[in-house]
């Protein structure tokens, strides 16, 4: 583990001191769990992962037309006309 120095105000201090021994947690174990919720939730996603995400739904879904590469401005065009 890295150790890391932060600093709470002293409300936010006395809160989760008091919500760590109410879920006999320590202090450090509750904020390590706050951290890895916010990443969790994090929507800034790396560049290879959004690549891999690209490349798993290649060939999944399927327009019907097979002219799409060489007439994608015309369906562009007439999809935002509407």
């Amino acid at each position: 583990m890295v150790r890391t120095q932060i600093q709470l105000t002293e409300d936010q201090a006395r809160k989760l001191k008091r919500i760590a021994q109410s879920q006999h947690l320590s202090v450090a174990e509750l904020i390590r769990r706050g951290v890895d919720a916010i990443i969790e939730s994090s929507t800034a996603v790396d560049i290879e992962e959004r690549r891999k995400r690209a490349l798993e739904i290649v060939g999944q879904f399927s327009s019907g037309k097979h002219n799409i590469s060489m007439k994608h401005d015309l369906y562009l065009a007439d999809a935002y006309d509407k």
